[in-house]
């Protein structure tokens, strides 16, 4: 395991951001090019991203806040701007670096963080090299992917062989969406509140109804922000598979049996959906999320899940499993 030394007790959270100040260009190809900082806040090209700089580039102000949070441990990994998909042949050196630095900054907080690396989707070679490497770094855990690349997931092709690369290697994958733009979304934030939701249900889908999990019962793949719509729409699909050939012909199991298999984070927003969530997951795999530091973060992560009939011991327990690190004695 990548994860050598102890980690803090207490509750992790397993969806979190950091970017070092050197790497706020965005690999080659990137649209729009480049994160910077202005008077303190960062912004994405033009457009501000309501989040200080500090917050997402200062790894002591993360370890900070992480305490603040009364969160036990924080996975951190990189905002989905960073995904090299635009020029994947091109972000060789730039993942590498990313990859240098997250292990450097998080073996630095004494077990308070621990990271999920950068890699390519597109080439299962450049894929496996870099998770390899990843598996000698102290304090990594696990790599953070995009859940859609030029209309594919992860039910066929490359993406699907990345996930087994995962599951050779040992590593977790946190499966994160990017705001795909598309022009009825164009007003009122929708690239984000109703586009980073679809785009995970997609990848979830994709998943269930391919195999996936029947071929690689070893994956450990968590998707954010609670499964996006997938939790209100597994009856849908559980329908679909049971009265229509073409839906079920890639899985042996019903999508209800395969969706226990898989990790949820817990932003939600919602304690009904929260509710919705938890009723269809696996106790076991359902784990606590922030999306610190961004503007759609759950602000209060451990008391929200608290007061709404989660056990600490539990969510701590479950963040173990997920990252590879060794159960709390």
């Amino acid at each position: 395991m990548a994860v050598t030394g102890s980690v803090r007790a207490g509750v992790i959270d397993v969806h979190a951001h950091w970017l070092p100040r050197e790497l706020l260009s965005l690999p080659p190809g990137s649209l729009p090019r480049g994160m910077h900082d202005r008077d303190g806040e960062l912004f994405l090209g033009d457009h501000p991203l309501f989040v200080t700089t500090e917050a997402m580039t200062d790894i002591e102000a993360v370890v900070a806040d992480t305490l603040k949070a009364g969160l036990g441990a924080r996975a951190v990994s990189a905002p989905p701007f960073v995904f090299p998909v635009h020029a994947p042949a091109e972000a060789d050196d730039y993942i590498a670096t990313y990859n240098d630095r997250l292990a450097e900054a998080v073996s630095s907080t004494g077990g308070i963080l621990v990271g999920l690396g950068l890699i390519r989707v597109d080439d299962v070679d450049a894929a496996r090299r870099e998770m390899n490497r990843l598996t000698a770094m102290d304090g990594i855990a696990g790599v953070a992917v995009p859940p859609l690349v030029q209309g594919q997931s992860y039910g066929e092709g490359v993406m699907r062989d990345v996930l087994a690369a995962a599951t050779d290697t040992g590593l977790a994958v946190l499966v994160h969406p990017m705001q795909l733009p598309r022009p009825e979304w164009k007003d009122h934030y929708l690239t984000n509140l109703i586009g980073n939701p679809v785009e995970t249900t997609t990848a979830v889908a994709s998943l269930l109804l391919s195999g996936v999990m029947d071929e690689l019962p070893d994956l450990r793949i968590c998707f954010v922000h609670g499964g996006g719509c997938a939790p209100s729409l597994l009856g849908r699909w559980e329908h679909g598979w049971r009265s229509r050939a073409d839906v079920r012909q890639g899985s042996a199991h019903p999508p209800t049996a395969a969706f226990t298999h898989l990790y949820f984070d817990t932003v939600t927003h919602d304690p009904e959906v929260l509710r919705l969530l938890a009723a269809h997951a696996s106790r076991d795999r359902i784990l606590c999320g922030s999306d610190y530091p961004f503007d759609m973060a759950q602000p209060e992560p451990v008391r929200f899940l608290l007061d709404n009939g989660l056990d600490a011991a539990t969510l701590e327990a479950n963040g173990r499993q997920f990252l590879g690190i060794a159960p709390r004695a």
